[in-house]
């Protein structure tokens, strides 16, 4: 009897105090609790353009312990489904693994996002479906039909998503890529609770206690982007029919003033009730249009590391700038002969070196710091400090931008090289010292190099957001970061850089009136043809933007990636396109790298 009274006692303080079913179902039967959704926090660009807003949309929600026979296939027909689907999703959300948490008490999503429309004709035949209801919440909406890797987009969440944050039930959205999605706890707002009261036939009679225990919604906080759409648009014009990416920065603020990835989509394509049969067709796209190349793209940087070698040499006292190496076409050293080079003045000095490219150079430049005993006791000593001078530069690590996905590039030290060779020396990695070989890097850290030359010798961590209501931003992103070379060697550099456009390899991106420095990329592709790169700045004194282009297989920096620079530089700073540039302007719009790229793997 004794051990009956205890089963008894632990029984009902199970049910009273800590099952919650139990509560649940007590609450059910007098109460009606319904989630009021907030709205999301929009965005705007740096001009204050909205760009992404909120539609009204409705979700049919089901309580299923209060479903009763009805007229199933009339349900199917005004909703617009089939008798199979209409079992399918009864059957998922009891199942405890589809949907943790579920209860029969709780309201349960059955169908999410219906249109105006089709809420119209729903709510006129709801009360033949006992246990439905419809509930309102917002869905997103694009002013433009770009930018889509940046802003990123909203879906449901997921299990994961449920177990790691309460705030969360099933059927809830949350950001999954881009701004969305960094800056999901921001933008989401706080949900809030109306509270209804039923009679004893489980019908609604109104607020319970006039409101007084309702919780309101918190909208989510707005954004102001750094992004400048107006300029975002024109660069994905100048890539349709490419593959690549282009990158501006603000070098003052650290600030992204744009940032393509083409092949790109329209926002608007992942929204509503299509969203999961469009992401499908852009994940079976073979040009991979779900991938965003300017922080996941995974590139030589070709000669637009040059300019990272020369401070690095300078810094390490390898060179002054008086030094001059000769260039017979080519590094040559003993028997190997190495890294070609195109025909110009030898002997040179670093800064006509810049100017003209030469991978001689900055091939003899490595050779004399990590080869040399006297400056250092062993190779993997020497390749250690050029590593890490380059990853303060905001190589081989990620950046830190405030998106999701960024990837780190990658910089090998000299225990790769220990594993892969026996005994190696310069001569063996020579094709690193111009950005070739093992080096890889992505358009966002080739685009931030530019901008510390022209702060001469500083950085801001990259990012897109400049403004949260309410909210200061995080310090990371306004916190200057120094590498480990000194002003007077980025001067030198940056000179190098303003001669490469008036006499050298960029004369192409000159603009009227304007001072503007750069340095070409013809990045090697193992898989097929060259790629064009370009990074540079203006105006050489006081600089306002900072820009990486980058085009896959688009074989020398001065066929693609020097004039789309050109382009961009000139928009941003003039707000126009001279008559000169227009011409520039339309061969690049209607030019097209992709059959090269095709060509090269069929042959």
């Amino acid at each position: 009897m004794v051990i009956l009274v205890i089963i008894f006692i632990v029984r009902l303080f199970t049910l009273q105090v800590t099952d919650n079913d139990y509560k649940a179902w007590a609450d059910s039967n007098a109460f009606l609790k319904k989630t009021i959704h907030p709205s999301r926090g929009m965005i705007y660009d740096r001009n204050g353009t909205l760009l992404v807003f909120n539609q009204p949309a409705y979700d049919v929600m089901v309580i299923m312990r209060e479903v009763q026979p009805f007229d199933t296939l009339d349900f199917c027909h005004t909703v617009g489904i089939t008798r199979e689907v209409f079992d399918r999703r009864m059957v998922e959300m009891k199942d405890r693994r589809l949907n943790p948490g579920y209860s029969s008490y709780v309201p349960q999503v059955f169908m999410s996002q219906l249109s105006v429309e089709e809420y119209g004709v729903l709510q006129e035949k709801l009360y033949q479906f006992p246990g439905f209801y419809i509930q309102n919440r917002t869905i997103r909406d694009y002013e433009y039909p770009g930018a889509a890797h940046l802003l990123g987009n909203v879906g449901q969440v997921n299990r994961r998503d449920i177990e790691n944050d309460p705030y969360y039930v099933q059927g809830d959205y949350s950001g999954r890529a881009g701004v969305e999605r960094s800056y999901e706890e921001i933008l989401r707002g706080e949900k809030g609770v109306e509270i209804l009261l039923r009679d004893a036939h489980g019908r609604i009679k109104g607020k319970y206690e006039e409101g007084a225990h309702d919780v309101a919604p918190v909208s989510g906080k707005n954004l102001t982007l750094s992004i400048d759409m107006e300029l975002q648009a024109y660069g994905e014009a100048l890539m349709q029919n490419k593959l690549g990416s282009i990158v501006m920065i603000e070098p003052s603020t650290g600030e992204i003033l744009c940032m393509v990835s083409s092949p790109t989509y329209n926002p608007r394509l992942l929204v509503g009730r299509q969203r999961g049969a469009n992401h499908t067709m852009l994940e079976k796209d073979p040009l991979r249009p779900l991938l965003d190349r300017s922080i996941m793209g995974y590139y030589p940087p070709g000669s637009t590391f040059k300019p990272t070698q020369g401070l690095i040499f300078l810094e390490e006292d390898v060179i002054t700038p008086q030094t001059m190496y000769t260039c017979a076409y080519g590094y040559t050293y003993r028997e190997n002969r190495k890294p070609a080079c195109h025909g110009h003045a030898s002997p040179l000095s670093l800064i006509p070196a810049l100017a003209q490219s030469c991978n001689s150079y900055f091939c003899w430049g490595l050779h004399d710091m990590i080869d040399n005993r006297r400056r250092y006791p062993t190779i993997q000593e020497g390749f250690e400090v050029w590593k890490n001078h380059l990853v303060s530069m905001g190589y081989g690590y990620q950046l830190g931008v405030d998106l999701p996905g960024e990837i780190r590039g990658f910089i090998p030290n000299s225990a790769t090289y220990d594993r892969i060779y026996s005994r190696w020396t310069s001569s063996t990695i020579i094709s690193i010292a111009i950005g070739q070989g093992e080096a890889s890097a992505t358009p966002l850290q080739m685009c931030n190099l530019a901008a510390t030359i022209a702060n001469r010798g500083y950085f801001y961590t990259p990012h897109v957001v400049k403004e949260i209501e309410e909210t200061p931003l995080d310090t990371a992103y306004t916190t200057r970061r120094v590498p480990t070379v000194k002003r007077e060697h980025y001067e030198l550099v940056a000179e190098g850089m303003r001669q490469a456009v008036l006499t050298g390899t960029c004369r192409q991106a000159a603009i009227p009136g304007i001072e503007v420095c750069g340095k070409t990329g013809t990045a090697q592709n193992p898989h097929g043809k060259d790629h064009s790169a370009f990074i540079g700045f203006a105006p050489y004194q006081n600089p306002k933007v900072a820009v990486l282009v980058y085009v896959e297989n688009g074989g020398w920096g001065a066929t693609y990636g020097v004039p789309i620079g050109r382009l961009m530089m000139e928009k941003y700073l003039n707000q126009t396109i001279s008559e000169e540039g227009k011409f520039i302007e339309d061969r690049m719009i209607n030019s097209s790298s992709i059959h090269q790229r095709y060509a090269v793997q069929e042959d």
